[in-house]
């Protein structure tokens, strides 16, 4: 089954990226924290604890009065939402029949009784779920979110809350004179990609250091003259002057050498760092050499492999710091 285009955008709930279940009616068979866990669910049958078979998800008892049951999720990521995958994986006789999904947008850091009280805007109204699959429900991006809650009607478990969607920061909360112009967080977006066999090249714009392989950008190996690269939209038209290439984790395929680029409109690219030889499992920074204004970056890395993150520090321009504060103000709602 081909997977909608939108599932390729950034999942804004999961664990990776900071989000967490701050309260839930009900876990007694399963913890509701398993909803965002990055990884796909896994199981192993026939695995019983005190409370019965073992779930990588959150499961609720089963209701003997009316009632349905609510997870609250805090976005790692706060931004538009393009579409919410329920993941069922291996519920099969004790999924939810049916499914919402509202979503809230909150300055600072309410506790989940204050979240009671706002007002919280449909995204999934009551949708038919299906057990053992993923169940996809596509939206047409509108407001920023910070929260989202999960409701189950009546009772059962889910695997997975999946929200993909853009990531929008909130300009009040930045220095937009010196902040990573590649950041997911701050809304850069991949563009083009030559290979992600094993992985997204989204992986690398990621907050924090990457724990492992999975956690970055790596390609298949290559078998020809060719190199591998990747196209990244900046949050806004700026000026790069540090460059951090991040191969942690990656000691037998980190890339020999990389090599940056930068253009302004669609223009031609031109050099921002040259080509330079690269070691593994190294956090590396290089100094810009030339100040120059882009829009969009390339990274080429030569031949293959990958890179756990990708910094690029730098300024946005009078007209970046215009699209950041009007991106954010837009999608205030």
């Amino acid at each position: 089954m081909d997977r909608p285009e939108w599932t390729n955008l950034p999942d804004l709930a999961s664990r990776r990226f900071g989000g967490t279940v701050m309260w839930a009616t009900d876990e007694l068979f399963a913890e509701k924290e398993n909803l965002i866990n990055p990884w796909t669910p896994a199981h192993q049958a026939e695995t019983f604890g005190p409370r019965g078979q073992v779930y990588d998800g959150w499961e609720t008892r089963r209701h003997r009065e009316p009632g349905d049951d609510v997870a609250v999720i805090r976005l790692g990521l706060p931004g538009t939402v393009s579409g919410v995958v329920v993941d069922t994986a291996f519920f099969k006789g004790n999924f939810p029949p049916h499914v919402s999904v509202e979503g809230c947008a909150v300055d600072g850091y309410p506790d989940a009784a204050e979240l009671s009280e706002v007002d919280w805007q449909p995204l999934v109204k009551r949708g038919a779920a299906a057990g053992h699959t993923e169940n996809f429900f596509e939206l047409a991006p509108g407001r920023r979110f910070t929260h989202v809650r999960l409701t189950m009607h009546p009772d059962g478990g889910v695997a997975r809350l999946r929200v993909h969607g853009t990531p929008i920061a909130d300009p009040r909360l930045v220095d937009l004179g010196a902040l990573d112009l590649v950041a997911l967080e701050n809304g850069a977006v991949v563009t083009g990609c030559s290979n992600m066999f094993y992985s997204s090249p989204s992986n690398m714009l990621a907050p924090g250091l990457a724990a492992h392989q999975a956690e970055g950008w790596e390609t298949a190996r290559r078998r020809d003259d060719g190199n591998d690269w990747v196209t990244v939209r900046l949050a806004g038209t700026g000026v790069v002057r540090f460059a951090d290439l991040d191969t942690s984790n990656l000691k037998g395929n980190a890339p020999g050498w990389a090599s940056l680029s930068g253009r302004v409109g669609g223009a031609e690219w031109f050099e921002l760092l040259p080509k330079t030889r690269l070691q593994p499992d190294t956090r590396h920074r290089f100094v810009v050499p030339e100040a120059r204004e882009a829009d969009e970056v390339k990274l080429d890395i030569y031949p293959d492999g990958g890179l756990a993150r990708l910094r690029l520090f730098g300024s946005l321009t009078d007209q970046g710091r215009t699209v950041f504060t009007d991106r954010y103000e837009s999608s205030a709602g």
